[in-house]
């Protein structure tokens, strides 16, 4: 997933705030003077109309943030989602003409993305890279090869490798904005997170497991969130306390359910490792004729053990994974550099233009001069 810096467009007062409660409870206000986050946060929040608390929880809008009941649980969870979802208004805007996403990010925290889309997003072909997607509000549906991954607000998905997908958001309007962020993560801290021999162990790994997983945010993952989020108010602090924050957050996805595929990618030595490595390879060298037994060699593993480890992280084969990168980056030549289909079909290591034509169709849903022209008039 590429992301592009925008600008934080200033929101005018007294504008009917789009962030919506999780469930379909009525409004419930809440005073911005209790809820977390430093001086700047809070005042940035009084710009805002109260955001709608979750009434279908249960629990009580008055609740102190470290309230120990259980009514106060998700009266905590459900504000530290507001926290984000206000943060990520205030700096994409409220702008609904695009018809793409709104994109954020702060230079001095480049692996920190925040988007708002304003309108449904058909099919949206992309690589996620290693991290992790949280939505804020709406819901998001992710195809991975033949897998299906629907996830929304308050759920997140973690991706252990570089995986081609295509992913639609399924509801999105100018009064309710599809809100999330990426955090990208690098599979070197994993690695060294599971050498200092702190986390609990790892619960059995089920078969054939994807690179790809969703879980629920519970609160301290949440407030997390929250504090790197808010963490972009004070610029000067990014470089000594992000480390720290996005630790934590690891920490936290390593120990969740949904953490034994990334410390099987991050643990030296093993298959996951071994794939993620050739598929790092695969990224850099797509445009060369595939040889299976090269990298297979490259992972240290036999033809058929590589196959079948490939397959059951990715849901595709290695041929398949190559087809996707070149197919997809033809594209991406065709839309900014605006190369011509053969010329592009060359340029990633096509020998036939009709069979590059044939693919991308199948991948597309048009030629490639009717998809591109397609595409053009929309933007």
């Amino acid at each position: 997933m590429s992301f592009t810096s925008m600008p934080a467009p200033a929101v005018p007062p007294g504008t009917a705030n789009p962030f919506v409660p999780i469930g379909s409870g009525a409004p419930v206000a809440i005073d911005p003077a209790a809820t977390p986050g430093g001086p700047a946060a809070r005042k940035a929040r009084t710009d805002h109309p109260a955001v709608a608390s979750d009434a279908s929880s249960g629990g009580r809008s008055d609740a102190p943030p470290d309230a120990p009941s259980r009514a106060g649980e998700p009266t905590r969870l459900e504000r530290a989602r507001q926290a984000i979802g206000e943060a990520i208004l205030r700096r994409t805007g409220r702008a609904s003409s695009s018809q793409g996403t709104e994109l954020y990010q702060h230079p001095s925290l480049p692996t920190l993305s925040l988007f708002a889309c304003h309108h449904p997003v058909e099919k949206n072909c992309a690589v996620y890279e290693p991290g992790i997607a949280v939505i804020v509000q709406g819901d998001k549906q992710v195809m991975l090869g033949s897998d299906t991954y629907r996830y929304g607000t308050g759920q997140f998905l973690v991706t252990s490798l570089n995986l081609p997908t295509v992913s639609h958001i399924l509801a999105a309007t100018p009064q309710r904005p599809f809100l999330g962020l990426f955090l990208s993560i690098d599979l070197r801290e994993i690695g060294n997170l599971l050498l200092e021999g702190h986390l609990p162990p790892a619960g059995a790994a089920a078969a054939c497991e994807r690179a790809m997983s969703t879980g629920q945010l519970d609160h301290p993952l949440m407030t997390a969130f929250q504090r790197l989020v808010e963490l972009l108010d004070e610029p000067s602090n990014i470089a000594a306390v992000a480390p720290l924050i996005r630790r934590e957050i690891l920490y936290r996805v390593l120990v969740s359910d949904q953490g034994e595929r990334l410390r099987q990618i991050g643990s030296a030595g093993s298959q996951s490792h071994q794939i993620a490595r050739a598929i790092d390879w695969l990224k850099a060298h797509y445009a060369s004729p595939l040889r299976i037994e090269e990298l297979a060699g490259r992972a240290r593993m036999s033809t058929s053990t590589f196959h079948h480890h490939f397959r059951a992280l990715t849901a595709m084969s290695p041929l398949q994974y190559q087809k996707w990168l070149r197919l997809n980056e033809a594209r991406r030549l065709m839309l900014t550099d605006r190369l011509d289909a053969s010329t592009a079909a060359f340029r990633v290591g096509y020998e036939s233009a009709s069979q590059f034509s044939r693919e991308y169709s199948r991948q597309f849903g048009a030629p490639p001069v009717r998809d591109i022209t397609r595409v053009l008039a929309v933007r």
